[in-house]
């Protein structure tokens, strides 16, 4: 549980940004001094379509929406660079973690952030319009530099999205673990609990995990209806892999 006050944000710096060399503008804005608030976490993150689709979910069947995956992967703004497909996740923990960060970055449209509070850290990104094969234009693609949890329940699912536990620091951990006791794999998109050739390991037996992962995972496998989708434990383990 978020103790009090003292909460914590997902902050995603976005390929946009890192085009833009806006990294460091960024932190200082975000920075302890600023702010008050300070890192739990933070990785450099390979953005696979299966993270990208879940930390999405809710856009699946928007016109805009297979751009958005192409943009958080980093596939549209390094068509050709593969190394430099990536984002900075940060995990910011303080007072009112998820609101002063919210205000800081600004409105999620650059045009309104422009209009409405200058010198916001979206104030600097872009509206690009999304066209079809024809190329007619079908919706647009907002470049805004950052993502930033909305409420601290986003929050509290977005990290366990993108980090694992052993990834926090141990005092600054703010959700329930588990140790399991049982191993995890994923085979053509489904979920076993022995090592098959082909499989890809999850999490192993004796591995501390989000207790709410594990119990999608125990769901799954006992046939009950699950409280998530695989797709949403498995994402985080999948990261960063050959």
């Amino acid at each position: 549980m978020q103790n009090g006050n003292h909460t914590q944000s997902l902050v995603l710096i976005k390929p946009d940004a890192l085009k833009n060399s806006a990294t460091g503008y960024i932190f200082s804005i975000l920075s302890e001094f600023n702010t008050g608030l300070y890192f739990a976490g933070m990785k450099v993150v390979n953005v696979t379509e299966m993270l990208a689709a879940e930390h999405y979910a809710e856009h699946k069947e928007k016109a805009f929406y297979p751009s958005l995956l192409e943009y958080i992967t980093g596939k549209t703004h390094f068509p050709e660079q593969p190394q430099k497909q990536k984002v900075i996740a940060i995990v910011y923990q303080g007072p009112n973690a998820v609101q002063k960060i919210r205000d800081l970055a600004g409105p999620t449209n650059p045009n309104n952030a422009r209009e409405q509070k200058p010198g916001c850290i979206r104030s600097l990104g872009a509206v690009v319009p999304v066209k079809n094969a024809e190329g007619a234009v079908i919706d647009q693609r907002i470049d805004n530099l950052i993502h930033a949890s909305a409420t601290d329940c986003e929050a509290e699912r977005e990290i366990k999205l993108w980090f694992k536990p052993n990834e926090i620091p141990t005092a600054l951990k703010s959700f329930q673990t588990q140790i399991s006791e049982r191993s995890f794999y994923l085979k053509d998109g489904k979920l076993i609990t022995e090592y098959n050739s082909g499989s890809t390991p999850i999490i192993a037996a004796g591995d501390i995990v989000w207790k709410s992962d594990l119990d999608i995972l125990d769901q799954l496998i006992s046939g009950q209806t699950p409280s998530g989708t695989l797709e949403l434990v498995a994402a985080k383990y999948l990261l960063n892999r050959e």
